[in-house]
């Protein structure tokens, strides 16, 4: 019998009168705000307005939501609208259920859309939201353990994950033991986001123009493949691997392939950010005082 064990919640929503507060959703909006700030800090760092990644993410969070639940809606159709299903709850997001890549893929239209009214390349901002996307993925991740969602095969290790029995899987209800494959992703997530602020801070300058968030492409990918690995939630098969590992597989080899075709510096590396510019991408004029440019 294993004495060692997480303990899974009680419980993941709350009341408030009628009001459910779920604990999937405090996580999730945790992690956006927290890549906001995150981000906002980054992007003052380099001379530029704080505000504008607030503005972007005005457009980049909704679209990200909602491109996040099509990508687990499209890929687990039978989920919503085979026989016996509600295809109702296709809406319920509060269940658990936004895809990763679905939800950076529209969330960088949104990102986009937000970049051209405010005069800033999408490249840039890329770079400077990396790290906090990425962190906020490790956040967000937590709301699966509160749904006791997503987790791996049965184990026996010290820290393997006690699910109820209403969670378990059908095939396996005398099981209660598995890997918490939740907080395997949170941690790699974290390590990721390390990585990136040390790889930012050693060669910002080769990591400019979309190079960096091609490294959160790259590290993020590689982790999630060994985490697929061990999940044994539904999924659709395509060759013998689920199908999110075949989506990490062409994310990977994406973003190697653009990191290999933009090794050699470009003249644009060096060009200054928005924030370094005038209000109108101007530069602001130089300060004259006692006949001396200062």
């Amino acid at each position: 019998m294993n004495l060692a064990f997480l303990p899974s919640p009680s419980q993941g929503v709350w009341h408030l009168g009628p009001v459910p507060i779920r604990a999937y959703a405090l996580f999730i909006l945790a992690g956006i705000f927290t890549a906001v700030w995150l981000t906002g800090r980054r992007w003052e760092a380099r001379g530029c307005r704080r505000e504008d990644i607030a503005d972007i993410a005005i457009w980049a969070v909704p679209f990200g939501v909602v491109g996040g639940r099509l990508y687990h809606v499209i890929t687990d159709p039978e989920l919503y609208f085979t026989a016996g299903k509600q295809p109702i709850r296709a809406l319920y997001i509060w269940d658990g259920g936004l895809g990763i890549p679905g939800a950076v893929a529209l969330g960088a239209v949104g990102a986009w859309l937000g970049c051209r009214r405010r005069g800033i390349k999408l490249a840039d901002f890329a770079d400077a939201v990396a790290p906090g996307l990425v962190l906020a993925q490790a956040i967000g991740r937590w709301g699966n353990y509160f749904n006791q969602e997503l987790y791996g095969r049965p184990t026996d290790l010290p820290w393997a994950l006690y699910i109820n029995p209403a969670n378990r899987p059908a095939d396996s209800p005398d099981i209660a033991l598995y890997h918490p494959t939740f907080l395997y992703e949170s941690l790699w997530n974290l390590a990721v986001m390390a990585l990136l602020l040390f790889l930012d801070s050693r060669w910002h300058q080769r990591l400019r123009r979309g190079r960096l968030f091609a490294c959160y492409v790259l590290a993020y990918t590689a982790g999630r493949a060994w985490i697929e690995a061990l999940r044994i939630d539904h999924a659709n098969h395509f060759l013998g691997l689920r199908l999110n590992d075949w989506v990490s597989l062409a994310l990977f080899t994406g973003a190697l392939v653009y990191l290999i075709i933009t090794r050699r510096p470009r003249p644009d590396d060096d060009a200054p950010y928005p924030g370094e510019e005038g209000e109108e991408g101007v530069p602001e004029p130089a300060q004259v005082s006692g006949g001396t440019r200062s």
